[in-house]
């Protein structure tokens, strides 16, 4: 056999093998090379056990393949062998594959890849749409003006113009009056959905989760981490790219196994593999300083993005400025952060008993961490956002994820929970030890009013570096604690505001900043000829309040007849072109939920 042949074999081989472990390969092969192939068993044990990869093993297999000195037809049959069983097991252990073998262990299935988008699910791109007498906001800080007139061509802005232009034959043609013309929104920080809901019920499948966001006018998604699979989310991506789906345009990243890859070498091999399946970047929770610093040099060497939850477990040896200094480009939530900021102590407060595998502990402590802190007003504070902005960096701060924390009734009894929020997702957001983010198991006044005061301080911080220059982008990391997709992106505009950020601002950071972070904004995040027809039409308008964004509208009293009733809501959403009834995808998902709630009480 030549070495091709066994590069062809090893491709299959996803996961990398650590040099250490690879020199024990060797030795423990050799030995069954010598005595008998019935310890392949035991290789196979040692390769679940430490959960062994590709890269080392293919130099391996390939010198066993062209060595001439003890070639017989054992080795070669007990190499075959060999193969055979390491495919075998690893065959569910490919880069970036963590979520899907999640739901293997835990005997879920995922979903099917989202039905192809249907006739009358959106029409175009058209060859010209003339959408006239629309308030324009253009995502650029500019104050809103009009009414103008957008003339899209295939799936490009052409012009704007404060005439209408005359009617061409075939052309479509959208009244926009009384609505307001914003960029479609970009959420920097989301999950398609995750196996863990597997074990309350039936995953949300992608449909729902693509029909909520494109009602809500999000039109570009970035999955941090793919954990319901990165083939299963690279695949989505280009059904989307090519409108074959009704979808947002996807942005998938890979999640870094941190806890199994330790060294650069297989820190490295990681990325090339992860890219060349299709990640467009790298989510990262922690690991070793090796790993990740050689993370940090991989993707921008390949030009990947990256983003990073701090996981409290390795804060210590990596916060948000160590990582931003290493070439991080954005931070999630704000975990790490405080943690660059200490100045009379190296490590969190955590008290007697403290327990950070009980949700309830970990993040009922991190409602304290930032008054561990330094504060606003002194030179730390203003040092840290001073060198987070020459660093280039981003805050996601995704506020609205932990809103539940400051008031729990309000998050489980919102609106739209009743008609719009999966049967499963309801059973995912229950307090169970099992889920993760399910951890309000005792929450007290005291623990909302800690976090209250935790907002505050957070707040400050955001505001502060979007004043000083820092970039700021939206994020809703939807699908945990109460928060439903699509709705909850709306809430972070409003949270957003609540922090100090003029209407403009959010919308700035809800479309060009998400744009810029993502490394897109030469396509999409504004209104501007030559950008992506990527345009939300919504009824009324939203800089004056952002409540007509959600697909539930505005409730107000009728005063002329006593009555209460609704405005607002998404019209239309144009992605790419393709021109979406909002009102139209929202009906499909509350026909959906209605039918999956039927299913569970049968």
């Amino acid at each position: 056999m030549s070495c091709a042949t066994a590069d062809a074999l090893c491709a299959k081989l996803q996961m990398t093998l650590t040099t250490a472990l690879e020199r024990e390969l060797e030795r423990v092969l050799a030995k069954v090379i010598r005595e008998s192939i019935k310890v392949f068993a035991w290789v196979q044990f040692a390769l679940r056990q430490f959960a062994l990869r590709q890269f080392a093993f293919k130099q391996f297999v390939a010198r066993q393949f062209t060595s001439t000195k003890g070639d017989t037809p054992m080795l070669r049959a007990s190499v075959l062998c060999f193969l055979v069983t390491f495919t075998a097991y690893c065959v569910a252990g490919e880069p970036g594959e963590l979520g899907s073998d999640l739901a293997k262990q835990l005997g879920v299935t995922l979903p099917s890849i989202a039905p192809a988008r249907a006739s009358h699910e959106g029409h175009g791109p058209h060859e010209r749409l003339v959408i006239d007498n629309a308030m324009l906001v253009d995502g650029l800080g500019s104050p809103p003006r009009g009414p103008v007139s957008i003339i899209v061509e295939g799936n490009l802005i052409k012009a704007i113009t404060s005439r209408a232009p005359e009617a061409l034959p075939g052309e479509q043609r959208i009244d926009a009056a009384g609505m307001t013309a914003l960029p479609g929104f970009i959420d920097s920080h989301v999950h398609i959905g995750n196996p863990l809901q597997g074990l309350a019920g039936p995953i949300t499948p992608p449909e729902y989760v693509f029909k909520l966001w494109l009602a809500h006018g999000i039109t570009t998604v970035r999955d941090v981490g793919s954990v319901m699979g990165l083939q299963w989310t690279v695949e989505h991506a280009k059904r989307s790219a090519s409108n074959e789906i009704v979808a947002p345009t996807i942005v998938p990243y890979a999640m870094f196994p941190g806890s199994d890859i330790t060294d650069a070498k297989g820190a490295q091999a990681w990325v090339k593999s992860v890219q060349a399946r299709g990640a467009q970047g790298v989510k990262l929770r922690g690991g070793t300083k090796e790993a990740l610093t050689a993370v940090y040099e991989a993707t921008r060497a390949l030009g990947m993005g990256t983003a990073n939850h701090h996981d409290q477990n390795g804060v210590y040896d990596m916060n948000v400025l160590d990582s931003a200094r290493l070439g991080l480009d954005s931070m999630e939530h704000w975990y790490g952060l405080p943690e660059a900021m200490f100045t009379d102590r190296t490590i969190q407060d955590y008290p007697k008993g403290y327990n950070y595998s009980d949700e309830q502990w970990r993040f009922g402590e991190a409602g304290n961490l930032w008054l561990q802190a330094a504060g606003p007003d002194t030179e730390t504070w203003a040092n840290t956002i001073k060198e987070l902005i020459e660093l280039d960096f981003t805050l996601v701060p995704t506020f609205t994820i932990y809103e539940a924390n400051r008031d729990v009734m309000r998050a489980r009894r919102a609106e739209w929970h009743e008609e719009y929020t999966w049967p499963a997702l309801t059973q995912f957001f229950k307090p169970d030890p099992r889920l993760h983010g399910s951890y309000h198991f005792d929450w007290t006044t005291g623990h909302e009013v800690a976090w209250k005061n935790n907002f505050n301080r957070w707040m400050r911080f955001v505001n502060e570096f979007k004043n000083a220059g820092g970039r700021v982008a939206t994020g809703s990391d939807a699908g945990f604690i109460y928060k439903v997709f699509g709705f909850a992106y709306i809430r972070e505009l409003e949270l957003l505001q609540e922090a100090g950020f003029h209407p403009l601002e959010v919308i700035q950071a809800a479309t060009r900043n998400g744009a810029e972070l993502i490394g897109i904004d030469d396509l999409t995040g504004s209104i501007t000829p030559g950008r992506r027809a990527d345009i939300v039409l919504v009824d009324g308008d939203p800089i004056a309040n952002f409540k007509l964004l959600y697909g539930t509208g505005h409730m107000y009293l009728d005063r002329e007849t006593n009555t209460l009733g609704r405005k607002g809501g998404v019209s239309y959403t144009i992605k790419d072109g393709v021109v979406f009834d909002a009102k139209a995808l929202l009906a499909d998902v509350k026909a959906m939920v209605a039918r999956a709630n039927h299913g569970a009480s049968d």
